[in-house]
């Protein structure tokens, strides 16, 4: 290629008019290849149909950012190529809008190469409740005498967790919880333009426990609804904020992660019972630049670990239903430290390239605070220090969807402006979600 180069960042189009994502088939170029116009770079699966993404111009792949079978965001870029077509510097990404290209004239490896697709996009304010009952480990291992509460330590990091009363709901916590991530934010109640809750313990089957906690806020007119990802469901609240915003949707929307699943542990499964504990964690994610810069989103699903973590019945509590339904929380134990740990190690590795960053840049790792030997594990196999790694496990218990932002309010105290940290979990399904973010 000769003349001016320049890198810009390609997007998947839509298929159709409501499409928000696309699942990768198959890459058929790798990083460092040249490839011409029209040339076939990826098999991609949406909707409405499988088709062949083409390259819209001359160039040489500079990254790739998603791994084959992952679902994308329409928002989020699929890979960065260097060019020298200048009609390229006009081009409209099919799904987000106008970006602008760094002018480069050799084509040389960038120092940070990451497409900055969120630039402008914070997270500004972060809130979290916890109930007040603390839960230890000597008072649940009552019914174990084989085993003590040490061992349930050294099995899964855990030493105590907040358990709700029996008068709480998932929608009081979760309105807890946002009411201090809004009062952090410094922005009106009346200036969020929409609700995205992540819970697999609803209030109720309908109507949705975010619509529930709109009229708490007494919010009105503004879209209000449920997600479920399990434990990986507050980064895909995060996400899909994002996406809202980008499209002009929203300028201001409250994330809320809750779950509360204490009520539905069988007290004589040993896999499950300690695991886990309720809370509820809440983020405005914003348009602009005041606040915590979101730099990456990844987002995906393996479906290998479709039933290592399951529940059949809905809800936050066991009811007298009929059928032959297993009401309660079921863990494969073993597959799911090996995948999940796998999971954990991909996904913390893919982030940080994908933002440009090195691991030793890396200050903090945030995760999912699923079980202390997995992220342990996770730590060893990602290459980043396992001092880096923020845990409140042992205090708070696996609390699903939670966990995160209730993590980022621990920590924020001791957080210093631009620190580079990783958000990351994995969840039943198996889903896989990691974002980015400079303090």
């Amino acid at each position: 290629m000769d003349g001016t180069h320049f890198r810009m960042s390609l997007y998947l189009p839509a298929q159709g008019a409501a499409e928000t994502e696309a699942t990768i088939i198959e890459w058929y170029v790798s990083e460092g290849d040249r490839f011409r116009k029209g040339q076939v770079l990826a098999q991609v699966d949406s909707a409405k149909s499988v088709f062949d993404f083409e390259s819209p111009c001359d160039g040489m792949v500079i990254r790739l950012f998603h791994l084959e079978g992952e679902t994308v965001s329409l928002s989020e870029p699929i890979l960065e190529i260097e060019t020298s077509d200048p009609a390229m510097r006009d081009w409209i990404p099919p799904a987000v809008g106008s970006e602008k290209a760094s002018v480069r004239h050799k084509a040389t490896p960038a120092a940070d190469s990451s497409s900055d697709q969120a630039e402008g996009m914070v997270i500004s304010g972060i809130g979290g409740y916890l109930p007040p009952r603390v839960v230890t480990n000597a008072e649940l291992v009552k019914g174990f005498p084989e085993i003590s509460e040490q061992y349930v330590y050294q099995v899964t990091g855990i030493r105590e967790r907040r358990w709700a009363d029996d008068d709480e709901k998932p929608s009081n916590m979760a309105f807890k919880a946002s009411l201090e991530a809004i009062r952090n934010s410094g922005i009106a109640t009346k200036d969020i333009d929409a609700i995205i809750l992540s819970t697999t313990t609803p209030d109720v089957a309908m109507p949705s426990t975010a619509c529930i906690l709109q009229d708490r806020l007494s919010l009105r007119s503004v879209p209000a609804f449920d997600i479920n990802a399990a434990c990986s469901g507050w980064l895909y609240a995060v996400s899909m904020a994002q996406g809202m915003i980008l499209s002009g949707m929203a300028r201001h929307v409250l994330t809320v992660g809750v779950d509360m699943q204490s009520q539905l542990l069988d007290d004589s499964d040993r896999d499950a019972y300690f695991i886990f504990g309720d809370g509820a964690g809440a983020a405005i994610v914003s348009a602009g630049n005041g606040g915590h810069r979101i730099r990456q989103v990844l987002l995906g699903s393996d479906p290998r670990g479709l039933h290592m973590a399951r529940r059949e019945a809905p809800g936050y509590m066991v009811t007298n239903g009929r059928g032959n339904v297993d009401p309660w929380i079921r863990l494969d134990g073993p597959a799911l430290f090996r995948l999940a740990t796998d999971s954990f190690t991909n996904v913390i590795r893919q982030a940080i390239a994908n933002t440009g960053w090195t691991a030793d840049e890396t200050r903090w790792i945030i995760p999912h605070q699923a079980n202390g030997r997995i992220l342990k594990a996770a730590a060893k196999r990602s290459g980043v220090a396992f001092d880096r790694f923020y845990l409140n496990v042992d205090h708070v218990g696996n609390t699903s969807s939670a966990s995160i932002p209730l993590a980022l309010v621990e920590i924020q105290g001791s957080l210093e402006r631009g620190d580079k940290l990783v958000l990351c979990s994995v969840g039943a399904g198996m889903t896989t979600a990691a974002i980015s973010v400079e303090w």
